[in-house]
């Protein structure tokens, strides 16, 4: 091989080689992009904090409709389901034993004023010969006495007949009050009036209004009494609850909202020693009828309003040992951490008393895959309401 041949082939091997170093070099150079990350802002706003209990609804009025006497039921007289005026005859029970003892009675009243006419008779009779000496001073006792026990005798003839005619006219029921009748307890046919058939044929509610009675327990009633207080404190406590403030609002059991606020209009005198709980009833309007005694339903109670109050989602929220933090996002795209002072809940952001300030961005989304120092590249996202599938607005 020629000394040409071989230094061709050496600087074609030197300058492939250089080539390379060169590549190696270029790619090491090249650094990765940093990952994107979803942040958030820090939202300031005014924020109400609310209480929820959950209760039970009851109609204005719910009077049970009772068979005060024994017997078969002979009639029905309404739809059930519907709604029925007072007044209204709903039902029949078989009323011949009680005429036949009103029957009785009227006899005996009968009975008892011939007895009576007869005593005054001879009463007439002899008053006059007492007069006169004619008869002794005894029999003249004697008449006015039987005078007096016949008229007593009449008295008590017409109290049994008087009781006999009420039990007759409870074998006809009407409906004490307007409002909507339930399903009847007792059909046509049935023996009704003694345990253990049916005594209360059915119940008739009134719902234009509704009740709901809740419990909240002892330590919440003197917070949530507190908080009345300092809100009333320079106004008439009584002047307002008898104004009915409606600043209640009914959560149904689908999730919605009443449309409907109402106002507190009863407190139990005392706590309920075996639950340390106090029964509180709440009354809302119901013009449309929609909602019926015995659902269930939570009261929702405005305790205050924190104004210029910062919110974040709970997600982002990262605690250890009741240590409360997030990350943060700089100016410079480099992820930081804070320490937060938390409050309350707020649906599904957190109430922060310090730590954050408005505008500030917080990792969101990846929290296991950043680290402190670390150079992102921040994605801003604005989450979804969960309840209105909505994107929350940062008040700006």
């Amino acid at each position: 091989m020629s000394s040409i041949t071989y230094f061709t082939k050496f600087g074609i091997w030197s300058l492939v080689l250089v080539l390379a170093l060169q590549a190696c070099k270029s790619e090491k150079q090249q650094a990765p992009p940093p990952p994107e990350i979803q942040v958030v802002k820090a939202v300031q706003t005014n924020v109400p904090i609310h209480s929820e209990f959950v209760g039970q609804v009851y109609g204005l009025y719910d009077i049970p409709i009772r068979a005060r006497v024994e017997g078969w039921l002979r009639g029905m007289y309404f739809n059930e389901g519907t709604h029925v005026r007072k007044g209204d005859y709903l039902y029949s029970i078989d009323a011949d034993t009680y005429q036949a003892q009103v029957a009785a009675q009227m006899g005996m009243v009968a009975q008892a004023e011939t007895e009576y006419v007869k005593a005054k008779s001879d009463l007439g009779r002899i008053e006059p010969l007492a007069a006169i000496n004619a008869v002794s001073q005894s029999d003249l006792d004697a008449a006015r006495a039987a005078a007096g026990a016949a008229k007593a005798y009449v008295d008590a003839a017409k109290a049994n007949l008087n009781a006999a005619q009420i039990q007759l006219s409870y074998t006809k029921v009407y409906s004490p009050i307007s409002g909507i009748i339930g399903k009847t307890k007792a059909k046509v046919g049935e023996f009704v009036g003694r345990d253990p058939n049916p005594v209360i044929l059915n119940t008739v509610s009134t719902v234009d209004t509704i009740r709901v009675q809740f419990f909240i327990p002892e330590s919440q009633y003197l917070a949530l009494a507190e908080e009345f207080i300092k809100k009333h404190r320079n106004q008439d406590v009584k002047r307002e609850f008898n104004n009915k403030q409606k600043d209640l609002e009914l959560i149904l059991s689908n999730g919605d909202v009443f449309p409907e606020k109402g106002w507190i209009d009863f407190i139990d005198r005392e706590v309920d020693p075996t639950t340390g709980s106090l029964l509180i009833q709440a009354s809302f309007p119901n013009p449309n009828r929609i909602l019926r005694p015995g659902q269930f339903a939570k009261v929702r109670a405005l305790l205050r309003e924190i104004p210029n109050a910062i919110l974040i989602p709970q997600r982002c929220v990262m605690e250890i040992q009741g240590q409360y933090s997030v990350f943060t996002v700089s100016k410079d795209n480099v992820i930081g951490s804070k320490m937060l002072s938390v409050g309350p809940t707020v649906g599904d952001k957190w109430l922060i008393y310090s730590g954050l300030e408005s505008g500030e961005q917080i990792v969101y989304e990846g929290l296991q895959s950043v680290k402190l120092g670390m150079k992102i590249n921040p994605k801003l996202i604005t989450p979804k309401d969960p309840k209105t599938d909505k994107k929350v607005s940062d008040g700006k």
